[in-house]
């Protein structure tokens, strides 16, 4: 198999047809490498999200239970959220911890960033360890956030992924990738 990469698509149009603050889709013409036209192709942006492994003194991971409405259910997963305009990707990390769980810890120690959706969609998520984290504020939720805090034991969580606890897939990422940056892997 060839490293040769075709080249990028070229894109001759595009317009927004949604521009709401929860979700940007954009609607591109483009022209593909061999000269074929695609009229229609939908990219969703975002400038990307964070996702905190937060650990308290006592070795808990604080988890959140949250109302998913594209799903349609309560999720389990790691505390995290949205980049605004204005802040860095830590600044959002402890901002997040904080609102939607009113703890504090450690700075945002960087693990990594991963590419979400790549067929349709330009958007990254990066992945924090929060060390020392403590109950330390009210929990600030937004308007569409209903969540609960849960705290597990760290040596819990290769089960909790097995058995299907956590099932959304960047948090099933973010944990093993912590796991691997603290070197339990």
């Amino acid at each position: 198999m060839s490293d040769e990469h075709p080249s990028a698509w070229r894109v001759t149009e595009s317009t927004y047809v949604i521009d709401t603050p929860h979700l940007r889709l954009r609607k591109d013409t483009i022209v593909l490498p061999n000269g074929d036209r695609v009229n229609d192709f939908y990219v969703r942006e975002t400038r990307g999200f964070v996702i905190m492994f937060a650990m308290t003194p006592d070795d808990q991971i604080v988890f959140t239970r949250e109302y998913r409405h594209g799903f349609g259910a309560h999720l389990l997963g790691l505390p995290g959220g949205q980049i605004n305009e204005d802040e860095s990707p830590p600044e959002c990390a402890s901002r997040e911890l904080a609102e939607e769980t009113g703890y504090a810890g450690s700075a945002p120690e960087f693990v990594g960033s991963f590419i979400i959706a790549p067929v349709n969609s330009d958007g990254e998520f990066h992945v924090y360890v929060i060390r020392d984290a403590r109950p330390s504020v009210a929990p600030s939720l937004d308007i569409t956030e209903d969540i609960a805090v849960e705290l597990y034991p760290r040596s819990e969580l290769h089960a909790m992924v097995r058995d299907g606890r956590i099932r959304v897939s960047p948090h099933a990422l973010a944990i093993y990738a912590a796991l691997d940056y603290l070197g339990e892997l």
